[in-house]
């Protein structure tokens, strides 16, 4: 099932305001251009433009034409949980070498975050993904086999996974993250060029569909010399922004 129109167009716009195509100050198109160009209806324009206004990208309304006023992308699930998307978003080049993808019985830990019986098959993928081309982050997933095989027609060295599941029409609408500290096991040291047991940020992530269903459970574990993470949060719940960063 594709994306709803709304979100497309969201996403195209979401787009063109990280890659500065729209830069902060500029006006956004009109709605009539935007209706003409996405070959949409106006609700689904001021829906598209509601989401980046929600997402503090853009500003104005209410008799006043929206212009951008950040291009750092904050809120936006596609953006956080995607390491491709948020490099090129702050102008570093992303990499990745697979190391692993296949199809087993799932962990009882996958199992669990992902509601599934034991011993049931997911598609595990194994990545190092590297930022200009150094180490900064081993990326491990268990999808449901359902979205999981997928993958086994895209390659995954070619760039994001995400971007790749979005087009299939993988509803990946919501993740709930999970961000401690651990020791870099023999594994993880090996290939992030590191000692065994120096220190890891871990995030750990649940991904869903929007009606709730489980679709991928990931443990990623950064360099901290090479990626932190800032937390940004008003009074309002909704304005939390979490950003990953350089060191």
């Amino acid at each position: 099932m594709s994306l709803p129109l709304h979100s497309r167009v969201a996403d195209a716009l979401r787009t063109q305001i990280v890659e500065g195509t729209l830069p902060v100050g500029a006006p956004m198109p009109s709605e009539a251009t935007l209706c003409t160009r996405f070959e949409a209806s106006r609700g689904t324009v001021r829906a598209a433009l509601a989401a980046l206004r929600n997402e503090g990208l853009i500003a104005g309304g209410r008799g006043r034409p929206p212009v951008v006023c950040d291009t750092a992308v904050g809120q936006s699930f596609e953006t956080f949980m995607s390491f491709t998307a948020w490099a090129e978003a702050i102008g570093r080049k992303p990499g990745q070498r697979t190391l692993e993808i296949a199809r087993r019985a799932a962990t009882p830990l996958a199992a669990a975050a992902l509601g599934l019986e034991a011993g049931t098959a997911v598609v595990d993928v194994l990545r190092l993904r590297m930022l200009d081309g150094m180490p900064a982050m081993l990326e491990r997933s268990s999808f449901v086999e359902s979205v999981g095989r997928t993958l086994f027609d895209f390659d995954p060295d070619s760039g994001s996974i995400y971007a790749y599941l979005i087009r299939q029409g993988v509803d990946l609408h919501e993740g709930r993250h999970t961000i401690d500290a651990v020791a870099a096991t023999d594994v993880d040291a090996a290939h992030l060029d590191i000692d065994p047991g120096a220190p890891l940020l871990r995030e750990r992530r649940r991904a869903v569909d929007l009606s709730g269903t489980p679709l991928e459970y990931a443990d990623d574990r950064y360099r901290p010399d090479r990626v932190a993470f800032t937390i940004d949060n008003t009074r309002s719940a909704h304005d939390l922004r979490i950003v990953k960063e350089i060191s």
